[in-house]
């Protein structure tokens, strides 16, 4: 496979898209959403011991904070790879799909 061949399949335009993220940056994910993860099971918590309302609705923000960190450190590193190398190849369906995207994601 030539490498190319290589980025095209990893960035999205083969029947099986995958993303590639360096061992760094997947850990730093992987962590990130851990402890969001750990955030929605303390939410869990504060409403089976019928926490005040106000104080779970701040702890509902700050996990929505969390996971749109998440979604900008995801949206960048595709940019930066994916979008840019699938132009590059001359596929600009890239931006139709990256528009749709960036439209999920400000809702």
């Amino acid at each position: 496979m030539t490498e190319e061949s290589n980025t095209h399949e990893m960035c999205g335009t083969s029947s099986e898209r995958k993303s590639h993220h360096s061992e760094k940056a997947k850990s730093n994910l992987i962590t990130r959403l851990n402890r969001i993860e750990g955030q929605i099971r303390g939410v869990k918590g504060l409403i089976e011991k019928d926490t005040y309302c106000d104080d779970v609705l701040n702890q509902i923000s700050s996990i929505q904070s969390a996971l749109n960190g998440v979604s900008k450190q995801l949206l960048e590193h595709h940019m930066k790879s994916c979008v840019i190398d699938r132009i590059q190849e001359g596929d600009e369906e890239v931006i139709i799909e990256l528009l749709t995207t960036i439209n999920k994601l400000m809702k």
